[in-house]
């Protein structure tokens, strides 16, 4: 799994799409951040969220 996100950092990020919140999730080995907006899952790649809308998985 991924290197943990700074809580602090986790309570000021939105999603970049909507503005909503992201929660943590585990995706098998890696951590995504999920926006509970739209659905969109942002990759975290050691322990940096990658806040790209180009680079989130779409929502099934």
């Amino acid at each position: 799994m991924s290197a943990a996100i700074d809580p602090e950092l986790l309570a000021i990020i939105v999603c970049p799409a909507c503005r909503a919140d992201l929660a943590v999730t585990a995706a098998g080995e890696e951590t995504e951040l999920v926006c509970t907006g739209c659905g969109l899952a942002y990759p975290v790649r050691d322990g940096i969220p990658v806040l790209l809308v180009d680079e989130a998985r779409k929502p099934a």
